[in-house]
């Protein structure tokens, strides 16, 4: 489990989340997601890609989960975006989520799985992984850097982070919520998830 940590950048001015308190289990403008919106569940996971237990469960729980769930059309999955940790960990996360929304909704999730997959090489040479991510998207040099540099995603990003903290009440990484109920933050095994999904389907 890692605790959250929002990096405050150069000329970065956190937005404020909206007063009314959606349901957490609902889709946002701004999230990315898959699978059937009008599924009976929902799972939320507040996620970073610069956080290394996430990417153990992405390594080896999420194949299995996205196979059972996602591709059959039982789970509407909404990924939200965390900046944890300190240092190389908010670094990559913040360029990396930076990176995937720039490679457009139908790379975003492609663009996480090879972050994940990554770890921990890219805490090594970061610009350098992330540049070859960018490239295996269709992205050259310059787009990759106006990418992450861009003040104004910057700014997005931020406050999408500062929203999922504080009016989703999410402090620490990967967290889930199935059906608006959370499970401890840290990591789950697939039957950990079953159990849960068996219980909001009830």
């Amino acid at each position: 489990m890692r605790s959250l940590k929002i990096v405050a950048l150069a000329l970065i001015v956190f937005g404020l989340a909206a007063c009314d308190k959606p349901k957490a289990y609902t889709a946002l403008p701004d999230d990315m997601d898959m699978g059937d919106r009008n599924a009976k569940i929902t799972v939320v996971e507040y996620a970073s890609v610069g956080c290394p237990i996430c990417a153990a469960w992405q390594k080896e729980v999420y194949p299995a989960f996205k196979a059972k769930y996602i591709d059959t059309g039982k789970v509407h999955y909404v990924f939200r975006e965390m900046l944890v940790g300190g240092g190389s960990e908010v670094t990559v996360a913040s360029a990396g989520f930076l990176l995937a929304r720039c490679a457009g909704k139908d790379k975003y999730f492609a663009v996480n799985d090879a972050i994940f997959a990554s770890h921990p090489g890219v805490f090594i040479s970061p610009r350098e992984t992330l540049q070859d991510i960018a490239k295996s998207v269709g992205m050259n040099e310059d787009q990759f850097n106006k990418c992450v540099l861009d003040e104004e995603q910057i700014k997005a990003l931020n406050k999408r982070v500062e929203s999922n903290a504080r009016v989703h009440d999410v402090n620490a990484t990967p967290t889930f919520e199935i059906n608006g109920q959370k499970l401890e933050p840290g990591y789950h095994t697939l039957e950990q998830i079953d159990a849960a999904v068996a219980a909001a389907s009830r």
